[in-house]
Formats: C-alpha cells, sequence, structure tokens
C-alpha cells in the first residue's frame, strides 16, 4: 500500500505543541518531514516522560521526521534553509508573528524561491491584528476564546474558572492546519500556485463552541440541570447521555422504571429537562446497589448511550482500540513507547505513526550533503551547533 503523500517534502520550523501535531499528521501520512530545530533542540525534547534523556512527549508529537539542526539567528543556517525551500512543497511555522521575518524566512520572501510553495503559520491570534503580536499558550487561549467560562457554566456548583491540563486548543489548531495545507494542496493541483495559510488558535477555540456562539446573540432561557453527565454506581460512575425519546425509553426499561415513559414529570423532553434532578435521584437508588461494571452492561443491552468514566490508561487497553491497532511501537534514543496513530483508516493509503524518533540533528549532515554543501562546509555547521548547545 503506498503513502497519500509520498514525495511530498515539509519544512517543519514549529516547536511544542499545535505545529508538530500538525506536521506529524504529514509524516503519518508519508510526507518526508524535516524539522528543523535550533541548537538547543525543540523545548519538547526535555518534557517527562524522560528515559536515557530521550522524551517520549516529544517523540509521540514528532515521529518520523528527520531532524536537521540550524541556528537561524546565523545568516549560514538562514542561506541553507532558503536552499531547502527550493526542494520543498510545505512550509509550516509556529513562531510569534514577525520572528520569521526577522529571520528572513517569512512567506513574501520564500515565495521568491518557490512561488508554488504553501506556507502555513500557526499562531495564538493570527499574523495580524491587535492581538497577534501577544503570547499565547494553550491555557491562556481556552480562557480567551470563552471556553473555560462556557464549560463552567455546564457545572452545577464550581464557581472559580479551573485549569485545564489537557492542551485542547493546541491540538484542535495542529488539526486545523493539517486540513488547511490539504486543502491549499488540492488547489494548488488545479491552478499551480501556492499560498500563504494563517491558523488562528483563538478562532481554532471557537469553534468548539457552536451552541454558545449563538446562545451569545439571541436571548435563550437558561440551561437547566443538563441529560449529559454521571451517575453514581457503588464504586464509581458512569456517563449518561439522553438525548431522543427512544434513548430515554431505553433508558426507563433497562433500570426498571418503564412507567417514566407515561410519568407528566419525564414524558417529554421539556419536562425531563425541568425535572431531571429527581429522575437522576430515582434512577442512582438504582445504580446505587450495582456496581459501574453492572449498569455497564445493563445500559449496553438496552442500547443507553452511556460509559463508565475511565483513566487514560484504562482506555487504552479497550480491545475496540486493539482492533483498530490505534497504538503504534516507536523506538527513540530510550528505548519504545507506545503513540497514537491518526483516528482514521484510509482503504487505499497507509496513515499510521513511524516507528522512530529521530535523535537532535540526526539527519544535519545527509540534508545539508543534499543541497550542495561540502563535507568541510557540514563540519563547520554542526561544530557551531554544538557549541551553541554548550
Amino acid at each position: 500500500m503506498t503513502s497519500a503523500f509520498e514525495r511530498l517534502r515539509v519544512l517543519d520550523f514549529t516547536t511544542t505543541i499545535a505545529g508538530p501535531h500538525c506536521t506529524r499528521l504529514l509524516a503519518d501520512l508519508g510526507a518526508e518531514v524535516i524539522k528543523i530545530e535550533a541548537p538547543e533542540g525543540d523545548m519538547m525534547r526535555s518534557r517527562p516522560p524522560l528515559r536515557d534523556g530521550a522524551s517520549t512527549s516529544f517523540g509521540q508529537l514528532n515521529a518520523g521526521k528527520k531532524s536537521l539542526v540550524l541556528d537561524l539567528k546565523s545568516p549560514p543556517a538562514v542561506e541553507a534553509a532558503c536552499r531547502l525551500v527550493k526542494t520543498a512543497d510545505v512550509v509550516v511555522e509556529n513562531f510569534r508573528p514577525g520572528v520569521m521575518r526577522r529571520f528572513g524566512l517569512d512567506y513574501q520572501t520564500l515565495r521568491e524561491h518557490k512561488p508554488e510553495l504553501i506556507y502555513c503559520a500557526i499562531s495564538g491570534y493570527g499574523q495580524t491584528g491587535p492581538s497577534a503580536a501577544l503570547p499565547a499558550y494553550a491555557p491562556v487561549i481556552h480562557a480567551a476564546s470563552g471556553y473555560d467560562l462556557a464549560h463552567l457554566a455546564y457545572q452545577t456548583e464550581q464557581r472559580r474558572p479551573d485549569y485545564c491540563g489537557i492542551y485542547i486548543a493546541d491540538v484542535l489548531t495542529g488539526t486545523y492546519a493539517f486540513g488547511a495545507i490539504m486543502a491549499a494542496l488540492y488547489q494548488r493541483r488545479v491552478t499551480g500556485e501556492g499560498q500563504m495559510i494563517d491558523v488562528s488558535m483563538l478562532e481554532s477555540m471557537l469553534s468548539l463552541t457552536l451552541s454558545e456562539i449563538q446562545a451569545a446573540q439571541f436571548a435563550v432561557a437558561p440551561p437547566g440541570r443538563p441529560v449529559f453527565g454521571p451517575i453514581a454506581a457503588r464504586d464509581g460512575y458512569v456517563n449518561l447521555s439522553i438525548a431522543s425519546e427512544r434513548t430515554f425509553q431505553n433508558l426507563a426499561i433497562a433500570s426498571g422504571h418503564a412507567h417514566w415513559i407515561t410519568d407528566p414529570r419525564f414524558a417529554k423532553y421539556a419536562d425531563r429537562r425541568a425535572n431531571w434532578g429527581e429522575l437522576i435521584d430515582e434512577l442512582e437508588r438504582w445504580s446505587g446497589e450495582l456496581s459501574v461494571v453492572q449498569v455497564q452492561a445493563v445500559f449496553d443491552r438496552h442500547g443507553v448511550p452511556s460509559s463508565p468514566y475511565r483513566t487514560v490508561k484504562q482506555a487504552m487497553a479497550d480491545p475496540q482500540l486493539a482492533h483498530r491497532h490505534a497504538f503504534a511501537e516507536v523506538r527513540d534514543a530510550g528505548g519504545t513507547f507506545q503513540a497514537l496513530n491518526p483516528p482514521f483508516r484510509m482503504s487505499e493509503a497507509i496513515a499510521a505513526v513511524a516507528p522512530f524518533a529521530a535523535p537532535l540533528g540526526a539527519h544535519t549532515a545527509e540534508l545539508l550533503a543534499e543541497i550542495g554543501y561540502t563535507p568541510t562546509e557540514i563540519e563547520n555547521f554542526t561544530t557551531e551547533a554544538v557549541r551553541q548547545r554548550e
């Protein structure tokens, strides 16, 4: 089976999470991704878990990429990057707006070297505008986008915004950038022209608040107790999500409360929302006598949308994921680890994480030789990179 992006070359100037997530998806589909790192390397190389100095956090974001060390503050290194651009199809960067221009590697400059270049810039707020220069990390964007307070509004008691340690904005923005690059590549097949893609983390996060964007514009009744959420079992909780009449009827029958179907408190959707607290109280008198496993087994038999609350480790052991070969083994300098494959499968192309994560600078000599540098010049590059690290 072939790869969808075979013969596609990507120059990856990204660091941390959003950009590397985007370019790893490109690598998963067969693109040759060249990760250009400063002499000290991407900061994620120092993030735990670490084994013999190798980070699996870095590895899962950068598996399958080649590593080229260039100090972009040095004119010779910028010249080398420009030579590489002439051989590339796509450039991806996630510096703060203006940084690549200071390096002489912005879109307007690089398109002179490669008019058909697809150039994708990922930033917190977009490349222009009053907020463009502000620093942005995922938690900042979660707050700025309204997402955190929108999420808080669905909690029944909590009043202080909490900290979301799962960096949704980074992963989501990287995924949007991946999709935009594919769209630009398709357009280039038609027009022969490259283009600049400007991806905003702020707007990416706003895309999650579909109902809230409309509620912010029009007067709507405040939400009652949600019809999605946890119910207590004897030894834990099960998420229950009742969105249709059929699933409510299934719930009533599964829990031995068939009379709820005609009970005026619960028979109609609006009544259930208004009296959801009573329904849950009655339901938990049943579920509280059973284990999570028992409750879930009953719900599964009756087609009730639900799931136990699981840890990530428990979720990774799900037989469904094993059936889909959702994880692959990746090797780095510290050994092996499991990384998640793309969440889609293709019938005629490979979509899977590559089995290696490259050490810092592992492909520097190979790539510089390809674009015409002599062994002496390559030695000067690598010696300077080592000096910078020290």
